[in-house]
């Protein structure tokens, strides 16, 4: 603060001289007669008034002769302190130039219309190179013009108010470095400081780095939990896509699954933990585990789902979980499923109809109490089904139905390959890079067979009324298919060993109505046979001595793959594969 205009006032100042005038002296006062007590008042009691405090000096310089009245010495080449140069009229305006030369920072002064260098201090000297004053800022400081800086002073000298550009990368003598400027309008020009942000730059460079770090390891999880190739089926050509969202690291819980069950039977599955981040990708990757282990228990989606509800329950109950379970079976041309709590399957016909699996869906996985139940959907020849999790079809300033909508209309016209209809439903959504939720599509088809293709599927099937004439009709009903579907002699006499040993399982533990199923795809040979018993068989060591309890060893002993299922009807049904050699 300066104390100048208060030193009269102060005890043990010193009053400073006042300016002259540059007109001629006003005659003084005449001095008042002494008082009563004999003493006269002084001068400056007599003048009426405290000397200017910014007056540091009189101006001693010497006017010509002919000068007018009121005019102002010429400066004198060494007028200024310490015999400095004179300040530049841009930098008069400023607390002081010795104070700029101070600041660790670079500071430039440039003024008029084209910027003309004024000034710069040691700091902006060491960091970009020494500048000559009076060329203009374009010639003067490359570095900033480069960097866009002089439309910069043009705003700040026009509009009065400062401008900044911040972190800016700039070439300096000691290497790049980053800055950022700020142009003051001052009088008759700009003063441009900047601040070296480099430390605070890399430090936000590495953080980034390690975030970004971050969200690939936890993508990377994410994946790694999720199937890393799908299953093919023979009936079935599927596709899936997985998209994380959000840009942080946080991991979501979306996931799907594609579970070959044998016989030709496909089990499709799709499921959504609520929330994000490690806890939810931990409990996904244990409910996706625990629905392959009861995949291959092959009960219907309902049950499927039960055995999950408990589970979930068990390993966090306060983590909610949707899931969608669903069963393909070629020989039924229809799709069983059943869902808990998650959005329905979307269906295209092969004649471009969608329908919606419109089915009572139970409530989310973990809840307990609740008894889910199984639907049907028609799946012929030419359909196309959709699995997907809400980040596909939720946006938050739409309602979900309408979502669920515009994705029926996007199938109608998604036509390709399960690939080409994932990318499609995709875009159809606006699902984009930087979209906030995760999402997880499941597309599959049965394709039309035409042609030679259509030749590698076929099916025959026999009804076995019982009695001991039941085996014999069995394997010849077995040798006389495999025959006309030209079969090597090793599967065609593999293919009617397994029909008769399963076939007499039937007969002996079984009961009526029973069929024999033989079916050929482009990969294995199919033998199945049901009856209405649904006591599911087992493979035991059978003793030396016994003479029964080997049917199903051979069958497990013979077959590339065996197994049994109850049917919703009251049976069972039993079946076995061989897979077909190659070429």
């Amino acid at each position: 603060m300066d104390f100048t205009r208060w030193s009269a006032r102060l005890p043990g100042t010193n009053r400073r001289t006042a300016p002259r005038s540059d007109s001629a002296a006003p005659p003084q006062a005449p001095p008042r007669p002494p008082g009563p007590d004999g003493d006269a008042e002084p001068p400056e009691a007599a003048g009426g008034a405290v000397p200017a405090a910014r007056g540091e000096r009189a101006d001693r310089r010497t006017l010509p002769a002919t000068a007018p009245p009121g005019a102002l010495a010429p400066p004198a080449p060494n007028d200024a302190p310490d015999g400095k140069p004179p300040q530049h009229p841009a930098l008069r305006g400023l607390a002081g130039q010795d104070v700029l030369g101070r600041i660790p920072g670079p500071v430039a002064v440039v003024h008029g219309p084209d910027h003309r260098l004024a000034y710069v201090n040691e700091a902006y000297a060491s960091a970009f190179g020494t500048r000559t004053p009076g060329a203009p800022a374009r010639e003067a400081l490359p570095e900033l013009a480069e960097l866009g800086l002089l439309s910069l002073m043009d705003q700040a000298l026009r509009s009065g108010r400062p401008r900044t550009l911040k972190a800016r990368r700039a070439e300096g003598l000691t290497g790049p470095g980053h800055y950022t400027f700020t142009c003051t309008p001052i009088d008759q020009g700009v003063l441009i400081f900047a601040t070296d942000v480099t430390d605070q730059v890399e430090a936000a460079d590495r953080l980034r780095a390690g975030e970004r770090r971050l969200r690939e390891t936890a993508v990377t999880l994410q994946h790694s939990l999720l199937p890393q190739e799908l299953e093919q089926p023979d009936d079935l050509r599927v596709a899936a896509t997985y998209q994380p969202g959000g840009t942080d690291e946080a991991v979501g819980g979306d996931w799907y699954d594609v579970i070959t069950l044998g016989a030709g039977r496909t089990a499709l599955v799709i499921g959504d933990v609520m929330g994000r981040g490690v806890r939810a990708a931990a409990v996904m990757g244990q409910l996706r585990t625990a629905v392959r282990a009861y995949a291959r228990l092959d009960l219907p989606p309902h049950e499927v789902l039960q055995l999950l509800d408990g589970l979930a329950a068990e390993i966090d109950p306060n983590q909610i979980a949707t899931c969608l379970y669903a069963v393909h079976d070629p020989n039924e041309n229809r799709l069983v499923h059943a869902s808990a709590g998650h959005l329905p399957i979307i269906v295209r016909e092969a004649d471009g109809t969608v329908r919606r699996g419109d089915e009572p869906t139970g409530p989310p996985l973990g809840t307990g109490g609740w008894m889910h139940t199984s639907g049907t959907l028609p799946l012929g020849p030419g359909a196309t089904a959709v699995l997907y999790t809400d980040g596909l079809v939720e946006r938050r300033d739409a309602d979900i139905d309408e979502g669920v909508g515009a994705l029926e209309e996007a199938l109608k016209g998604a036509t390709g390959t399960p690939e080409v209809v994932c990318d499609r439903l995709i875009r159809a959504l606006g699902v984009t890079a930087d979209h906030d939720d995760d999402v997880a599509v499941l597309v599959f088809q049965r394709p039309e067979r035409t042609g030679h293709d259509a030749e590698l599927f076929h099916n025959a099937a026999l009804d076995l009324l019982g009695g001991v004439e039941a085996a014999p009709r069995a394997r010849a009903f077995a040798s006389g298919v495999l025959a006309s579907w030209r079969f090597p002699t090793e599967l065609h006499d593999l293919g009617v060993l397994a029909a008769s040993e399963l076939v007499a399982n039937s007969l002996q533990h079984g009961a009526p109505p029973m069929r024999l199923r033989l079916r050929r795809t482009d990969r294995r040979l199919i033998v199945e046979v049901t009856d209405g018993d649904d006591r599911l068989p087992r493979r035991r060591r059978a003793d030396p001595v016994d003479e029964a309890g080997r049917g199903i060893s051979i069958i497990a002993t013979i077959a590339s793959a065996w197994g049994s299922r109850r049917t919703p009807g009251g049976g069972k049904a039993v079946w076995c594969e061989f897979a077909l050699p190659a070429g």
